[in-house]
Order: structure tokens, then sequence, then C-alpha cells
């Protein structure tokens, strides 16, 4: 892994760019149903200088009942405009520092063809506990002008991961904690089932960075994490989780340990574990 294809940047290197016009900073933070305060709340009370507010559940599809599904296309563009930010600009997104919703960003640029965005290693937490100053109120940028078009195969349908459930051509990692995959924890959103999609292994994202700093863990560690689940990181995988957000911590760590070509099911667990879903499996991997 390299500097320059390092999806993560530090603080230091988000400091000594702050002023600068092409360099566009996105607060991601995302919090599970019924958690308060919201995260525009925490938004509006402290972000990185210069920081708009990238709403999850606002940057989807309004059509589909699901949460945050990917929206399409022209509805992508116009709401990344919207946040000032123009094709050409440096893309920098971080949450508050729970890794939940930074990497689901960086992951929704790619999947619309747009590969210069980074995520801030630690967020907002790392920031905040350095010193570093932060700004309280909306940013209101000057609109920009971006263009977007959708690659498919960086999301996974109901339909397509039900298929992969009878060949197991690519390999499901769940990110959520080990209580909600094994069926033992009960779900946050009431309406859902408790297991995991059968055969998938499991992998809970917060084990991939460190609570204290908030930074992600070392490559080595990363390995281990997966390599204990019984991923092989050779083979074909897809990530899923609640709903289609901390699933991207795991895609964001596959990336940095090399691997391209993976997917995310974005309907996840939230359409997967509905009373009327396909089959699901409890107990361990």
């Amino acid at each position: 892994m390299t500097a320059t294809d390092d999806p993560l940047v530090s603080t230091d290197w988000l400091a000594a760019r702050i002023d600068d016009p092409g360099v566009k900073v996105i607060d991601a933070s995302f919090k599970l149903p019924g958690v308060l305060p919201l995260p525009v709340d925490d938004y509006l009370a402290a972000h990185i200088p210069g920081a708009v507010f990238f709403d999850v559940d606002a940057i989807s599809d309004h059509n589909n009942p699901r949460p945050h599904m990917f929206p399409d296309a022209a509805q992508f563009a116009r709401d990344i405009a919207a946040l000032g930010v123009s094709t050409g600009d440096t893309v920098v997104a971080y949450d508050s520092g729970g890794w939940v919703a930074a990497p689901r960003v960086w992951w929704m640029f790619l999947s619309f063809g747009y590969p210069n965005v980074r995520v801030l290693d630690g967020g907002l937490k790392k920031w905040t506990r350095e010193g570093r100053p932060t700004h309280s109120g909306r940013v209101t940028p000057k609109p920009g002008k971006f263009t977007a078009k959708f690659d498919p195969s960086y999301i996974r349908s109901q339909a397509q991961v039900l298929a992969n459930v009878g060949t197991r051509a690519e390999q499901l990692v769940d990110a959520r904690p080990r209580g909600r995959f094994e069926g033992t924890a009960p779900e946050p959103r009431p309406d859902s089932r408790s297991g995991h999609i059968p055969g998938s292994r499991n992998v809970p994202y917060a084990e991939l960075f460190d609570a204290g700093t908030g930074a992600m863990k070392p490559l080595d560690e990363l390995r281990k994490a997966f390599a204990g689940a019984g991923v092989d990181m050779t083979k074909p995988i897809v990530t899923t989780c609640g709903s289609g957000v901390s699933a991207l911590v795991l895609t964001l760590a596959l990336y940095r340990l090399g691997v391209r070509g993976s997917a995310l099911y974005d309907g996840s667990w939230s359409e997967w574990g509905l009373p009327d879903g396909p089959p699901i499996a409890t107990g361990p991997a």
C-alpha cells in the first residue's frame, strides 16, 4: 500500500490542505435508528472547518422502502453538486470517529465513477484529540458542477445474493456485531428477524479500528481479522451489514489490503431480515 493508492489520509495531510479550495471536506456522520442526538445536530455543534454535511438518508433512493439505498446517477450528481463539490475536486470524507459512514461515502463516489475521494483516518475523534480547530453551524457552499456514471458491479441486489447462497461463488462477509450476526442480540430495526445470511462470515467492523485513537488498525492486524474469520482474500467478496453502511468499513479495509472488485449488498439485513425474507441462519459462522 502506497500513499498514492491508500484510500486513507491522515489528519496531518488534511490540516496542511484545509484551506485548499480544491479539497472538499464532507462530514458523513451516521447513527443507528433512535440514537440521539442526531448526526446533523452533532455536525452543527462541531465539525472540521469548511466541512459540509452528507446526509446518508437524504442522498438515497426515496422511492425504495428500505433505508438509504443507492440513488441513481442523476440524483447523486445533483446532491453532490449541492454540497459544493465539482468534478476535479479531491473529496475527503470523515465521520465522528466510530468508522460508520465515511467509508460508505467513499464507496458511493467510486461506484459513481469518481476515484478522487479519500477517508480521514480517525475522523473527527482523532482530529479533536489532537487539538485541531472545529467550527459550529452549517456550511452553505456555492453549488458545484459534478457528473456521475453508475457502475452496477459495485453493489449486489437481494436476487444476486440469494443466487449466491446456492453457488457460493462470492464470499459474504457481515460487518455487524457478533450478537446480531449469531441471532442472540436484537436488531435495531423492529421489523427484522435475528441471524445472518446462510454461509456468510462475520468480521465486526468495530474490531478494525482502535477505539482509543479512532485510527484504523495496521495492515497486519486487518489481515489477521479477515483470516481469523475464514475469509479468503484471493476470492470474490461481498460485504453486508445492517443497512449497507458499516459494511463499507470492511470494504475499505479489504481495499487497503489490496483486494479489488469486491461489492456491497446494499439492502443488507434491513432487506434480507424482513419477516417474509429469504432463509436465515443463526449461531456462529
